[in-house]
């Protein structure tokens, strides 16, 4: 069963099962970002349907945690079985609703299965365990333990940029520990959640309203940040998002992916065509829309003329243009304002001083992929998270100078370093300021088993399936005397 909130003509509060369809009036149209017709329509929720939907979610909490674990891991297996059944149209899902790439999209759905899989078989692992009460002279001998319980009600707020797995990143692990679940879509991706939760509620293993999926932005985020009814809420997005949530939350968990302004140190031990290969890669996919896109490129003055001239290479063979074509690399932004934001960083740049090395046109409705040269640190366009297809060659002396300018920066995401010397491996190790590092690869470079999160304005807690089973779960412990 899926439940979609929406309101009559009368304000009244009714749920729609199983169809995006209704009277135009009641819908908001989502149109392609590369050739602006309309691909999908949604309800538009008001604050009443939200609270509507905490309320069944708060009782459907209830039955959801008395499930047996078996359930739920099949529940898991089901959903996974059933998107790999469903692979081409939801990878075409994603095309039409965000113009992600269709090569790109077939590999987010793929990594969607894999997200599902690997929280099923996470939690075979999730208990607690055993405590020795008399290992201090105050204490006793008991039977004490301590377990891992449902926290009740997770709300999630889920991005543009990995409308589907992202989704999974959340919705399968709040489900799959015993919670039910309220979630808010991007509004740019209102059908590739659609598609996934539908596949959850249609499971012959489904738990009735556990997962419940409200359509809106301000007021519907607000209210689901506000209210009390979420013990959990777990949101990927903007920092002055992801700022206001802090101060609206009040006594709950809080759990915030948010920006991330990444960067890269070339060694001069490095091989620089493989490092330029990867480089180009990690700032160009999905159109610099990700949190983790490569930004920060700082090359060793030994290597810069090599490597500039080797990711100028790179770049220029990268395919721009229709995301319906296998072999197109790019397609265009999310919308135009995030074009016209992608040219005023390029133009800012230049005005400062920088030198436009390659790209910095449209090409078939899409910002081409740019490199910018004699960047320096007080530019926006290295100081800020840009979230474009531009990235940015700063010339350094030492790996002293690279590392402190890596970690002069608000975010704290993932950094990564290209060298052949294991002892500045192991220094960069302990010296970079973030939530991941990666050696002789770029820090765009994310797998889903992993930990993955943040620090500094980058967020705080952690995800992953193994990590988001702790966040959705809360410790009860046991003294049996």
């Amino acid at each position: 069963m899926f439940t979609i909130f929406n309101s009559d003509a009368k304000g009244e509060a009714k749920v729609f099962m199983g169809s995006l369809e209704e009277t135009r009036e009641h819908l908001s149209e989502r149109k392609s970002p590369y050739d602006q017709t309309v691909v999908s329509t949604a309800p538009i929720c008001t604050v009443e349907d939200t609270l509507q939907a905490l309320k069944i979610a708060e009782k459907a909490a209830k039955v959801t945690a008395k499930s047996p674990l078996h359930q739920r891991v099949s529940w898991l297996e089901d959903v996974a079985d059933m998107l790999e059944t469903h692979r081409e149209d939801m990878a075409m899902t994603l095309v039409n609703e965000v113009a992600k790439p269709i090569a790109f999209a077939r590999v987010e759905v793929d990594r969607c299965i894999e997200t599902i899989r690997l929280t099923a078989k996470e939690l075979i692992a999730l208990h607690g365990e055993t405590i020795p009460t008399d290992i201090a002279p105050s204490g006793k001998k008991t039977i004490a333990y301590f377990t891992r319980v449902p926290v009740g009600v997770v709300a999630c707020i889920t991005p543009f940029n990995f409308p589907l797995n992202l989704v999974a990143h959340k919705i399968a692990p709040a489900l799959g520990a015993g919670n039910a679940v309220v979630l808010k879509p991007t509004p740019e991706a209102p059908l590739t959640a659609y598609k996934l939760a539908k596949l959850f509620n249609n499971s012959k293993y489904a738990i009735k309203d556990a997962l419940c999926v409200v359509y809106g932005d301000v007021e519907v985020g607000s209210t689901l940040v506000k209210s009390m009814i979420p013990r959990v809420l777990s949101f990927t997005g903007s920092v002055p998002v992801g700022n206001i949530i802090t101060q609206q939350a009040g006594i709950k968990k809080v759990s915030l992916e948010l920006g991330g302004n990444a960067a890269t140190f070339i060694d001069s031990s490095a091989d620089v065509d493989h490092a330029a290969s990867r480089c180009a890669f990690g700032a160009f996919v999905n159109s610099g829309q990700v949190c983790i896109s490569l930004q920060r490129i700082y090359v060793h003055a030994s290597v810069y003329d090599e490597f500039a001239a080797s990711i100028a290479t790179e770049t220029k063979t990268l395919k721009v243009g229709s995301p319906y074509e296998d072999d197109t690399f790019m397609g265009p932004l999310i919308d135009e304002e995030s074009l016209s934001r992608a040219k005023t960083w390029v133009a800012s740049a230049q005005n400062e001083g920088a030198t436009l090395l390659t790209g910095g046109e449209v090409i078939d409705g899409a910002f081409a992929p740019t490199v910018m040269t004699n960047v320096t640190d007080d530019m926006k366009i290295v100081c800020e998270e840009v979230f474009a297809p531009i990235v940015s060659l700063v010339k350094v002396e030492s790996y002293e100078e690279a590392i402190e300018k890596m970690n002069d920066s608000p975010y704290g995401l993932q950094f990564s370093i290209f060298t052949n010397d294991l002892r500045l491996t192991k220094r960069f190790i302990d010296d970079a300021e973030c939530g991941g590092v990666v050696i002789n690869d770029i820090p765009t470079l994310r797998f889903d088993v992993q930990p993955y999160g943040g620090s500094k304005l980058s967020g705080v807690g952690r995800e992953g399936p193994k990590w988001a089973l702790e966040e959705f779960t809360e410790i009860k412990s046991v003294v049996i005397c």
